[in-house]
Order: structure tokens, then sequence, then C-alpha cells
């Protein structure tokens, strides 16, 4: 079984209804995503940062997956399918996969600020000032912050240099260091790439453009695939 490896964008959950900083609007135009996405931030204002990801976990409990993650979750049933996403979001999780890889994290769960070997799952949309681990330090969002590592880009290298297919869907390959795995891509797997938007990429990758949203470009991506290996 040929081994699938899907890169995921903001553009697949974009489909789903989930908004990003900028198109939250509102309160959060004042504001610097800065301010809410950094060790910097919570320090300073922890209440703040609390209900900028309680407000996004609201949207996301009220998101359902489009048919481009559930589109993904089928392809299962043909290749080894692993999913690497920069989304914090768990649609493809909810879509039906099995194999997701959170580069910059989850946003459903949440550690521990004092021992970040306690993860949760969270029961609701809510984490707030004074929710604490079992060890009584602050819980804080399970996501990557600016200026905090990608911990698990190394396994997502790995998994990259292992892939018989590759695609990026709904990325802009400009966001590092997650776009910089299309370089650990062998030199012989077929790459495909799923955008409405023109997407720079490697001059020496031979790259199949789907240039279409996630929902539509996916399905036209299981079809091709279908013909080529079965």
């Amino acid at each position: 079984m040929e081994k699938l490896v899907v890169l995921t964008g903001s553009g697949i959950s974009a489909e789903s209804g989930l908004k990003t900083f900028r198109e939250m609007g509102g309160l959060w135009e004042q504001y610097d995503v800065h301010e809410v996405a950094s060790p910097q931030g919570w320090a300073s204002d922890m209440e703040l940062v609390c209900r900028f990801y309680n407000e996004r976990r609201k949207q996301l409990v009220e998101a359902t997956p489009n048919r481009g993650h559930v589109e993904l979750a089928e392809l299962e049933d043909y290749f080894d399918v692993q999913i690497i996403t920069q989304n914090v979001d768990n649609l493809h999780e909810r879509a039906g996969s099995t194999n997701v890889l959170h580069l910059h994290g989850e946003i459903m769960k949440a550690r521990s600020t004092g021992d970040p070997s306690l993860i949760y799952e969270l029961k609701s949309w809510e984490l707030n000032p004074g929710d604490k681990c079992e060890k009584g330090y602050q819980l804080r969002p399970h996501v990557v912050w600016f200026g905090e590592p990608v911990t698990l880009m190394e396994a997502a290298i790995s998994i990259t240099s292992k892939a018989d297919i590759f695609a990026v869907i709904g990325t802009s390959l400009v966001v590092y260091p997650a776009a910089s795995l299309i370089d650990y891509v062998p030199a012989n797997v077929p790459i495909y790439l799923i955008d409405p938007n023109d997407i720079p990429v490697p001059q020496y990758r031979q790259v199949e453009f789907i240039r279409e949203k996630a929902s539509i470009g996916v399905p036209i991506l299981k079809k091709n695939l279908l013909e080529e290996y079965y």
C-alpha cells in the first residue's frame, strides 16, 4: 500500500467556516496577533489570551468537516495516509482521519505551564485563568506560539521522507518551518498541490497543480490517484 503524505493548511479549514485571526474582526481588530499568540502575550495578559482561544474553540465546536476533510479520510481505504497539518483544529479527526500530526498543536487540548508533559483533552470550548493541572500549575492552550519551537518538525520530516505520494492542500508554502517539508520529499515522488491561488514551489520539482479549493480539489485528487494506482 503506497504511503500518501498530505500537508494541509488553513485553506481546508476555511471552507468549514473557521476564520483566521484577521477575519475574526470586532474586538480583535485592535490587537496584534503576537498579543494573543506568544509567550509574551500570555505573560502580560493571560485573560485576553484565554478569551481569544475560547472564541476560536467555540467557533470550532460549531463547525463541521467539509468534503475536503471527508474525502481525505476516505483515501485511507486505498492508501497509507499520513496527514501533517499546520491547523490546530480537529476537523481531520472528526472527518475520520486516523493518522494526523499537528505541527502547531491542538486547540482542543490544554497543557500544564509547569509540566509540559501533562496534556489534557478539553471537555468544552472554555479554558480560563485559574484552570490548573493536577500539580497546581495554570493550564495554557496546547498550541505553538510565535517564538516557540515546532517540536514535531523532526517527526514530520521523517514521515515526508518516506512518502510515495505527496500532496499539499490549502497552504501557501510560505510559513516556515512547515513550508520546508517539500524539500524532504524523495526526488522521484509525485507532488500534487491543491489551491485556487498560485503557490511558489521549488523550480527543480515537478508539481501537478489542481487549482481548486479543497472541497473540490480533494475529490479530483482522489479520482486521479485511484485511476493511477487501482
